[in-house]
Formats: structure tokens, C-alpha cells, sequence
């Protein structure tokens, strides 16, 4: 039997990008799949080419309530894949990006992710079983000048994560954390500069599914750039600003 057969997943931000590659790679294996995004077009889409047991909801994740009536409808949640979120920063001409920007990306990026973890945990908790993975990145451990928001709202992901993986230990409930470097994703797309080392989607997820169902604490990709992310605030500021070099975004596409 395959390994996901009998199993239920939901994915967010399922409807582009990472999410739907990792939903098309849950398909695969047999998963019943619950997934998330704000467009009903595109998820309509991605259930469409997965096929077999999956429910759609078009949810903004900043309404919390409406994620968690969503999962309630959904039933028992064997692995939950937080993947939502927006790229943001600076904008052409500006030398820090605004404060609007800031709150909005911190808002979706880490509070309302923290909000869904809630509105999943309770149901894993009771049956004394489930996995969670939280899609953090790595500018969560190595900061964008250009993305300080950003970089800032993985970085709370990362540490929620670890931190909330040692107040399960023993509950049955997993915690793992992903911080992928560049992936070819539309998303991705709105940044200007460099992008070394990029795989595609569907590389990134194998890796977080594989990883996430083998309750790997924390783990990162590409290998050229996951070790020097891990050791990035060791690294003299010469040396960090050479390797960041020209970093750009454009207005994030919401």
C-alpha cells in the first residue's frame, strides 16, 4: 500500500508555487488532501490535477475562524503543511521598505501561520498523533537587507517552530521546519537580483514531504547554501555583504 493511502493532509497556500507541487506529491502518494489558498480558480485547478479525495477552500489566512471551520469540516489531520505567505520589501527608490509593508508581511507571514498551527493542533493533540510542517526560509536564518520584514517573519517561524516542537515532545504531534533557499516558483519570480543554487518546485517538494514525514527537525536546501545560512551570523560582514550581493524586489503580486 502506498504510504499515504488512509492518510489526510491539508496544504496552505496550495494554489501556485511549493503548494501545489506539494499537494500534486501527497496525490502521489494517496493522500486525502484539504487545500488552501485565496484563489478558487487556481485551487479548483490544482485539485483537478491531483485527482482522487481533496476539499478546496478559498481563505484569506488572516481570518483565522474561517481556517478553523475549515479544518473542523475536514476531519482528523494527519500532516499539516503551512506553506502560505507573501514576498515583499523594499520598493524602487526606497532605501527601507515601508511600514505598511512590514505589518502586512509579518500579519500573514507569521501571525496568521501561528493562528492556523492553533486551529490544526488541538485535533492532533486529542488523537495523540500528527506531523506539522512549518515552510519557513532561508532568510529566516540568513536576513535580506532588502526584506527585513521578511527575513524577520521566517525567522519567528523558525523559532516557533523549535520551540514548539520541544512543548510536544512526547505528545505523538511532530514539528519539523523548512527553510528553502530559491525555488522557480511565480512568487520567486518577483525577485530582481541573483538566484543561485534555484530548484524547482517539484524538487522542493519531495524534499519537505520526505523530511516532514521522517519528523526532521529542522532542515534547509540547497546543500551550497543551507550550511552557510546556519552559520551566516558567524560570518564576517565582508564576507556577508560579497555573498548577498545585489538583492532587488519588486511589489509583491497579491
Amino acid at each position: 500500500m502506498s504510504p499515504g493511502m488512509g492518510r489526510a493532509a491539508i496544504v496552505t497556500g496550495a494554489s501556485s508555487g511549493i503548494g501545489r507541487a506539494v499537494a500534486l506529491e501527497l496525490a502521489q502518494g494517496g493522500w486525502r488532501l484539504g487545500l488552501v489558498g485565496r484563489d478558487a480558480a487556481r485551487l479548483a485547478q490544482v485539485a483537478q490535477e491531483c485527482g482522487g479525495d481533496v476539499r478546496i477552500g478559498a481563505i484569506d489566512m488572516q481570518d483565522t475562524a474561517a481556517f478553523a471551520s475549515f479544518v473542523a469540516d475536514f476531519g482528523a489531520v494527519d500532516l499539516f503543511i503551512s506553506n502560505h505567505g507573501i514576498l515583499d520589501g523594499r520598493r524602487e527608490g526606497q532605501m527601507v521598505e515601508s511600514a505598511e509593508v512590514a505589518r502586512d508581511v509579518v500579519a500573514i507571514n507569521l501571525q496568521s501561520v501561528i493562528g492556523a498551527l492553533h486551529a490544526v493542533l488541538p485535533g492532533m493533540q486529542a488523537r495523540g498523533k500528527g506531523q506539522i510542517a512549518i515552510v519557513s526560509s532561508l532568510a529566516g536564518l540568513s536576513p535580506l537587507p532588502d526584506a527585513p520584514a521578511y527575513s524577520a517573519s521566517k525567522a519567528g517561524l523558525v523559532m516557533y517552530g523549535l520551540s514548539l516542537r520541544e512543548a510536544l515532545r512526547g505528545s505523538g504531534v511532530g514539528v519539523s521546519v523548512c527553510c528553502p533557499g530559491y525555488v522557480a516558483t511565480p512568487m520567486g519570480g518577483e525577485h530582481l537580483g541573483n538566484r543561485p543554487h534555484e530548484i524547482s518546485a517539484q524538487d522542493a517538494a519531495r524534499r519537505i514531504v520526505r523530511n516532514a514525514l521522517a519528523n526532521k527537525r529542522l532542515f534547509g536546501f540547497p546543500a551550497p547554501l543551507w550550511p552557510m545560512a546556519l552559520f551566516s551570523l558567524l560570518i564576517p560582514e565582508g564576507l556577508l555583504r560579497l555573498f548577498n550581493g545585489d538583492l532587488r524586489f519588486t511589489v509583491a503580486k497579491r
